[in-house]
């Protein structure tokens, strides 16, 4: 101790250390301070950002959730689209800077596998280029309908020279004809369709192959490939020159697609980017939880 100095005085190291000490303890209790306008759930919130998979997210498994209150959440998340939105949704969601990437048409339980089916199919489906190719979007879904005993080669026979009836004019509008593959194995509603003739990836791929047309391609559900077939990212690389969009969900139960399921989503994804796509990936899961939650925990995961 400095002799000169009166006992009952801190040294100067003291005197330092008590004013290190009480400028910690401001600082601190401004960083607990919440930030301005910035909720805790805001601070954990995801937005894509790699871009090497454009997101988009189907409306009817987040009923009764509005459509537009999806795709606020949507453009929030750093998503690009919502698909199969009706018309009257597509003006809202370019104000949101939102696109439609597929646009819905005549339902799953009507299709070309049938011949008598094939002219409200055809009329429906013009009308929906048209209004869809006047948007500015770029895909149409279409399916096979139901088997209702048909052979393999009667069923495929008629898709081929049915799609073939529209397949000018979709290259003519500059749109394509996404042709949904769902499984057939599952009996619950909307998550499986027994009896739908095009149940088999190879099977619809084979039908793009014949029909020969740049805009009729394959909408490949990563969820109903996996029920049926599985070696998911085999097939990806095998008929990658078909697929124009994909569908999400995770197995079983097309719920989330966390690691409570068997698919393993991230390595998907980049075997999707892998092979130089460049559309969408549509989340199309049903979730149990959270629905915000579950859809932004889905955006992080397939942001590979």
């Amino acid at each position: 101790m400095n002799q000169s100095q009166p006992a009952n005085l801190p040294s100067a190291a003291v005197v330092r250390r008590r004013a290190l000490l009480k400028a910690g303890l401001v600082l601190g209790a401004a960083v607990a301070l919440p930030r301005i306008g910035c909720s805790a759930a805001d601070e954990q919130f995801y937005k894509a950002k790699r871009n090497r998979i454009n997101q988009s997210v189907v409306p009817w498994c987040f009923k009764p959730m509005s459509v537009k209150e999806l795709a606020k959440n949507a453009a929030r998340m750093g998503m690009k689209s919502v698909e199969l939105a009706g018309p009257e949704n597509w003006p809202m969601l370019k104000e949101l800077g939102l696109v439609c990437a597929v646009t819905p048409s005549h339902g799953f339980a009507k299709g070309f596998a049938h011949a008598d089916q094939h002219e409200e199919c055809l009329t429906i489906l013009r009308e929906r280029i048209d209004v869809t190719a006047a948007a500015g979007f770029q895909n149409v879904i279409t399916f096979s309908g139901f088997r209702k005993g048909l052979s393999d080669q009667a069923g495929m026979k008629n898709m081929v020279e049915g799609l073939k009836k529209i397949a000018g004019y979709a290259e003519q509008k500059r749109v394509t004809l996404c042709l949904e593959m769902l499984n057939s194995r599952v009996n619950i509603e909307m998550k499986g369709h027994p009896d739908y003739f095009c149940d088999n990836i190879e099977m619809a791929a084979e039908v793009c192959r014949q029909v020969s047309s740049e805009r009729i391609k394959l909408l490949f559900d990563i969820y109903h490939v996996q029920i049926m077939h599985g070696d998911i990212i085999a097939r990806i690389k095998q008929h990658h020159p078909y697929i124009a969009h994909y569908h999400t969900a995770g197995n079983p139960g097309r719920n989330e697609i966390d690691d409570s399921q068997e698919i393993n989503y991230p390595a998907v994804m980049n075997a999707i980017a892998g092979t130089g796509y460049k559309g969408f990936v549509g989340q199309e899961f049903i979730p149990t939880r959270d629905k915000i939650a579950s859809l932004n925990q889905a955006v992080k995961i397939c942001d590979v």
